[in-house]
């Protein structure tokens, strides 16, 4: 069985896998998924076994991955009669069901969630807990009332793009679901526009699949293969990505490694981002500076916002 959300001993909080990735890739976090354990996020659970009763984590630290990434029970993990997360089958190939995100966060959170580190209690320091005996308190709050409820807001991107990416096949799956961002609330449907359609609306994530992506050494752009039209005239789109944005981001090595590969595949890649509308644009030719042609463009300004990755079944 596949879950999304964990409790972590060392952050004695509950995270998301997506949460543990972002953490993983994070320069400027003392964090390490391999050096924590993951214990069942049902607070009842959890609190009638040891430490050692840990999950494992799929995914966690790939930058690149195409299989949904989740924590799932080990065959030593142990779980309390009626709890949900206990495992009750598996596929006829011995897997989990792990193709598909079926965790929607009915809120994405644009302010980066802050992990704290709780100091030990007074005088049990390099001690480990034996049985965390309550629930933690929440930065991302959970449904109240329900101990195992998977906590319905998210802070990061990767997580509504895995949900809209592996469900891409159930339609009508996405658009029942809602998403708020910030005060608007839409469908998973309709918040995610190919980026051919861009000038439906503003506000919203554009994907599109990637035609190039040019690497200037230390910054890069992204250009599409699909053209927006525009007065029956065609207009390529593409994005920028700065050398200051790039240096000052926080999982700069990881970014740096996953769009290098990018600039070499000859996979199809997608490219999903959110907090900028590209607006057309007169460009000065470089034959002749003196000419100029349209293009949409725009500069991307967070890169937790964007995501560059395989998505097989969008087209």
């Amino acid at each position: 069985m596949k879950f999304d959300t964990a409790y972590s001993l060392s952050l004695d909080d509950k995270l998301s896998i997506y949460d543990v990735r972002d953490l993983n890739f994070d320069e400027t976090a003392d964090f390490d998924s391999d050096q924590d354990s993951f214990l069942c996020p049902n607070d009842q659970c959890r609190a009638a076994f040891d430490a050692s009763n840990a999950l494992s984590t799929f995914n966690a630290k790939n930058v690149n991955y195409l299989r949904t990434p989740h924590f799932k029970n080990k065959t030593s993990t142990r779980h309390i009669d009626g709890c949900r997360y206990a495992s009750t089958h598996k596929t006829a190939s011995g897997e989990s069901d792990d193709e598909r995100e079926d965790n929607f966060p009915s809120e994405w959170v644009l302010a980066r969630r802050q992990y704290v580190r709780k100091p030990p209690l007074a005088g049990t320091e390099g001690d480990i807990p034996k049985a965390p005996a309550k629930a933690s308190s929440l930065r991302v709050t959970a449904s109240p009332g329900n101990p195992d409820s998977t906590p319905d807001k998210t802070s990061v991107f990767a997580h509504p793009v895995e949900c809209f990416v592996s469900n891409i096949d159930d339609k009508d799956k996405l658009k029942s679901m809602p998403l708020k961002i910030g005060e608007h609330t839409a469908t998973y449907w309709t918040y995610f526009k190919k980026i051919e359609y861009l000038q439906d609306n503003k506000g919203l994530i554009y994907w599109g699949k990637i035609k190039a992506i040019k690497d200037y050494t230390s910054s890069f752009r992204i250009d599409f293969e699909k053209k927006v039209w525009l007065d029956k005239k065609p207009y390529s789109v593409n994005v920028y990505l700065s050398k200051k944005l790039i240096d000052n981001y926080r999982k700069r090595k990881a970014f740096l490694e996953q769009i290098k590969a990018a600039v070499d595949s000859e996979r199809a890649l997608y490219c999903f981002f959110y907090g900028v509308t590209p607006e057309l644009q007169q460009v000065p030719s470089k034959k002749n500076p003196e000419q100029t042609f349209g293009v949409f463009s725009a500069n991307i300004e967070n890169l937790d916002h964007l995501i560059i990755r395989e998505a097989p079944g969008l087209e």
